[in-house]
């Protein structure tokens, strides 16, 4: 038995005396690359993508290695250009949000003043938005199936940004074969895929009309177009395409403004400084359209402020270097994953007057007039092929769904609460804690 106690003891001296000698060869290592953590053996920079100070949270955004499916730049650019067609038209991309608004102001007018959390509501509509733009309809609020899709989006945004998500990350082959909460997460993202399927067989069995009315049109006439070596259009590809922007296209934008509600109640002079300018400039039954904001800069600030003071996305998506290449005069080698820390620039006290303070003035220039901010990053960074795809959807659903609140009611606590949580919860994107509040009509 001792002899048995020997070996296990040299095996695990060998253990310890490898894993410190690969932490010494990753430490030299580092020395080629931009400041950051060391990182581990085995666990690489893992660990720090969910370590927390405070607010200083940095954490790995929801990435399924095959949302993007095949031909991503194809794919992207096809997006991009159908979106912009979609945003086109008496039906186009602001008359589905003014639409959407009006059901959510006429949500909460029937509630009377009484509490509520207003995160379902909110998701509900904005994820409408996209139902109508890529399905051609919208779903009411006590479809089952819809409940079904949120229920499976909720799943994957708590599951985005665990230390089993992060593991399933770097190890999907070896995670593929093991029991977890991932497995959960697949068969969540399979609701979506089955779902949206089904769609398609839809849409293919209804024809394809002369004028394309929904994104799901569009594809089907360019898999028709395709023939010969071209860029690849299937069914496949068009339901991970679906997938990605149900789910990039709900849980931010309501997530933005679940927490934009919170910092009015928070800030309740804020709140009266926006109700008095729409007052001024709009009329109480007047369309609010996403041209308005250039007659609205306090409310313009307002939103860009809670953008960049809710940062729901700490990190941006990740990108590999395609050739070696300098970075703040280190050499980064082809095959790197370079991950944009928005936080930090979002949060910058060298860009921002009071980066920690809910400050609309930011915004704003000393006359009052609206000023962008090179700083202002909360869509990630890059040329138009790497900012979000869905960047000027959601610049137009935040502003027309937060003016069409805020000049319909006065958001406040319910009576006798007098304290509420402002502080993040982790997850896909980072959410407040749920609260309630009560929208008391003007």
């Amino acid at each position: 038995s001792s002899v048995m106690l020997t070996i296990s003891q040299a095996f695990v001296a060998l253990v310890i005396f490898l894993l410190i000698a690969q932490f010494l060869k990753l430490r030299k290592a580092c020395q080629q690359l931009p400041p950051g953590p060391t990182p581990l053996p085995l666990l690489g920079n893992l660990v720090h993508l969910n370590f927390q100070f405070h607010r200083d949270l940095l954490m790995e955004v929801f990435l399924f290695r095959y949302f993007y499916g095949r031909s991503w730049k194809q794919q992207r650019r096809f997006g991009i250009m159908t979106l912009r067609n979609l945003g086109m038209g008496k039906k186009g991309l602001e008359y589905r949000v003014q639409e959407e608004a009006s059901h959510l102001v006429e949500f909460f007018a029937n509630l009377k003043g009484k509490p509520v959390d207003p995160s379902f509501p909110l998701f509900h509509s904005i994820s409408n938005v996209i139902c109508a733009l890529v399905f051609g309809y919208h779903f009411s609020d006590e479809d089952k199936t819809f409940h079904e899709l949120i229920s499976a989006t909720e799943n994957l945004f708590r599951f985005a940004g665990s230390f089993i998500h992060q593991l399933y990350e770097i190890l999907p082959w070896l995670m593929c074969h093991l029991p977890g909460p991932h497995k959960k997460a697949l068969s969540c993202y399979d609701v979506l895929s089955s779902f949206a399927r089904k769609e398609i067989r839809r849409h293919v069995e209804r024809g394809i009309p002369n004028e394309p009315q929904d994104f799901i049109d569009f594809y089907l006439a360019e898999m028709e177009k395709v023939n010969g070596p071209k860029p690849k259009y299937d069914e496949d590809n068009l339901v991970y395409v679906i997938n990605d922007l149900f789910l990039g296209g709900s849980e931010t934008s309501s997530t933005t403004l679940y927490w934009g509600l919170l910092y009015m109640v928070v800030h309740p002079k804020i709140q009266e400084k926006v109700q008095k300018e729409l007052d001024a400039v709009l009329g109480p039954s007047q369309l609010i359209s996403y041209e308005d904001r250039r007659k609205l800069p306090y409310t313009n600030a307002v939103v860009h402020e809670i953008q960049r003071f809710s940062n729901i996305v700490f990190v941006g998506i990740p990108r590999v270097c395609v050739r070696n290449t300098t970075l703040l005069g280190f050499p980064l080698k082809k095959g790197t994953i370079v991950i944009p820390n928005i936080a930090s620039v979002l949060y910058d006290p060298e860009q921002w007057e009071t980066p920690r303070q809910f400050n609309p003035g930011h915004f704003l220039d000393k006359e009052g007039n609206f000023i962008n901010r090179e700083a202002f990053l909360p869509f990630s960074a890059g040329k138009w092929h790497r900012v979000c795809l869905g960047e000027h959807l959601a610049r137009t659903e935040l502003f027309i769904f937060f003016a069409n609140l805020l000049r319909a009611f006065t958001f406040q606590l319910p009576e006798g609460v007098t304290t509420i949580n402002t502080e993040p919860i982790l997850g896909g994107t980072l959410q407040p804690h749920p609260y309630r509040l009560c929208a008391i009509p003007r």
